[in-house]
């Protein structure tokens, strides 16, 4: 008969290897370390296969196991006797274990040599206690949960618009869970990848940053629509890092020009990345780090997991009002702040429409949609006059190329704005009512098409 193991989730951390004891069909025994124990369920977990070794033929034979577990705060020790089901190759259960397992490579320098070739599934029917976790000095008792997580969800209920609501999400994972470094990114399903439109605890925002799907645990967690959590120091973003700052030593500066970089923290050693989903939808990722291990644990897992949730829920939800809101419902529009006075520096804005890319004199701006939309607010501006500009007749510009359906139009400009904020750019949108907003422009500006 199956248990519950849900009380023995913090004992897979990883923090103290796990042994595994299995036995050949002529009764000898054989005990080998395993790489990493996963939490199914509460009554299955997932071990790594990575070899056709004397376990796994074992395991094959006679698929009966005892794994060992050891809470890694009290060193209470658990044996798990379990069951071989089955052996999983594809799919979001290998590709969290296949994730983590390289962050375990990059931490021991294995990379190369640890590599996954399953996630083998059993079904745990027993579990036995033999260091007894009173035996050793008390734990505190961590922080109550739910009440917690009521907390942030209805911090998150009151946010107004999708500006407001990633604000929110990162002042509630700073306040409420003590997370400090976190990033939110948004899916661009027509470049398949992700881009940063909200941070918090870097030096540099890097808004508008990108990642492709299925690189990094940022990718993989969007490409399986699955949490990918690692506990140890990984090189995986610093690697990047030391690409673009040899690139740039070598002097190929124009394949940096229009590559943000991703915020990170130098010395990461733990990770937590969680899909934004509304149902099927995904919205995007909410990734945060931390410079300690095993900062993130389960608990905080199925927090941030469920807040995802509500937030793609209300990103969606308000993307689906605003397009179909009429204009005199968009709420009132308070008077435009004063035109500065403009300085002598003449400002160039050049666009190349073949990725609508724009740079302010020789500096990179943004690119892709947001370009676009950053590009046709100047040539209003300078044509027209406007500075005062909705979401609405965006939306219904033909000429920006939205598309029909989920054209995120409001990610994109939070994005957007929040892009000009960090650049403290010499144009900066002003909100000045529900999708309403107003151009502050300090110098006067050139728009220049590129070829």
């Amino acid at each position: 008969m199956s248990v519950d193991i849900t009380g023995l989730r913090h004992c897979m951390e990883g923090a103290i290897p796990s042994p595994i004891a299995t036995c050949a069909l002529d009764g000898t025994p054989n005990i080998a370390y395993l790489s990493q124990v996963q939490y199914v369920d509460a009554c299955h977990i997932a071990l790594t296969f990575q070899f056709f070794n004397k376990t796994r033929q074992n395991i094959l034979q006679h698929p009966h196991a005892v794994v060992k577990v050891v809470d890694p705060h009290s060193g209470s020790s658990y044996r798990l006797h379990a069951r071989y089901l089955r052996t999983e190759t594809s799919g979001p259960l290998f590709e969290k274990m296949k994730a983590k397992l390289a962050g375990i490579a990059s931490h021991t320098g294995m990379v190369g040599i640890f590599k996954l070739q399953g996630a083998d599934v059993y079904e745990v029917n027993k579990v036995e206690a033999f260091v007894s976790a009173a035996q050793l000095p008390p734990q505190p008792s961590p922080a109550a949960c739910l009440p917690t997580l009521r907390d942030a969800s209805n911090r998150l209920n009151g946010s107004g618009d999708l500006d407001d609501l990633f604000d929110t999400l990162l002042t509630v994972l700073r306040e409420l869970y003590a997370i400090d470094h976190a990033m939110v990114l948004k899916l661009d399903e027509a470049r398949e990848c992700l881009f940063t439109v909200a941070s918090a605890g870097y030096a540099q925002a890097g808004i508008g940053s990108e990642i492709p799907l299925g690189h990094g645990v940022i990718g993989v967690a969007a490409r399986e629509r699955t949490p990918i959590r690692i506990s140890h120091m990984t090189s995986e973003y610093m690697y990047g890092k030391a690409v673009r700052a040899s690139a740039a030593a070598q002097g190929l500066q124009q394949q940096l020009e229009t590559a943000i970089p991703l915020p990170g923290l130098e010395q990461c050693r733990s990770q937590l990345a969680v899909p934004i989903l509304a149902g099927s939808e995904l919205y995007g990722v909410l990734y945060v780090e931390s410079p300690q291990d095993l900062r993130f644990g389960y608990d905080d897992e199925d927090a941030l997991q469920t807040l995802a949730n509500q937030f793609g829920w209300m990103a969606r939800g308000m993307a689906c009002q605003a397009a179909v809101e009429p204009a005199a419902a968009a709420g009132h529009s308070l008077p435009a702040p004063p035109l500065p006075e403009l300085g002598d520096s003449l400002v160039q804005v050049r666009y190349f429409a073949a990725d609508h890319s724009v740079f302010l004199n020789d500096d990179y701006l943004i690119k892709g949609v947001a370009g676009a939309i950053f590009w046709k607010l100047v040539h209003c501006y300078c044509a027209e006059q406007r500075r005062q500009f909705s979401n609405r007749e965006l939306r219904l510009m033909p000429d920006l190329g939205l598309p029909e359906i989920s054209d995120n139009l409001e990610a994109r400009l939070v994005l957007l704005q929040r892009r000009l904020q960090e650049r403290q750019a010499c144009v900066q949108m002003l909100k000045t009512g529900r999708g309403r907003f107003v151009l502050q422009v300090s110098q006067p500006l050139l728009p220049v098409a590129e070829g």
